[in-house]
């Protein structure tokens, strides 16, 4: 199930890869991701030190939280093996790509996040994707107008 979908991600973004991975989080911070209180619009990871972390990730403080409450913006580390940060590591200083959170969902009782290993998209394909959902939405309404015929 679904919490939150980073749809600006997708826009922006061709994704070549995606890894799933956990995150630390804090009790007060869990309650409001239960309570869909999590933004992942303008977040990215980045690796230091052979751990990954995310920045940018806005978690509401949970109303009856008081002073547990952590900062909704801080940086959270992401938990992923060894082998994976470091083909990671190497893709994004060589090949000069980026790690975008794409999702975060429940998986059983745990809060997962989906890293996408992505490369920045040109104005240029921003426009020809869009020209194509266009092309594709009037196909749709053609055919449901065929149909009720």
């Amino acid at each position: 199930m679904a919490i939150t979908v980073n749809r600006a991600a997708k826009h922006e973004y061709f994704v070549l890869e995606t890894y799933e991975c956990g995150i630390e989080l804090f009790g007060t911070e869990i309650k409001s991701i239960r309570n869909g209180a999590v933004n992942l619009k303008e977040s990215w990871a980045d690796i230091q030190n052979g751990e990954v972390f995310v920045y940018g990730m806005h978690i509401s403080p949970y109303e009856k939280g008081n002073i547990f409450n952590r900062d909704p913006f801080r940086v959270r580390k992401l938990l992923l093996h060894k082998k994976e940060i470091n083909k990671l590591f190497s893709k994004v200083k060589q090949d000069g790509l980026t790690l975008v959170p794409l999702s975060l969902y429940f998986k059983g009782q745990r809060v997962k996040l989906e890293l996408g290993l992505c490369k920045g998209k040109k104005l240029y394909d921003k426009r020809e994707d869009m020209a194509k959902k266009d092309a594709q939405r009037n196909i749709q309404r053609a055919m449901k107008e065929f149909n009720r015929r």
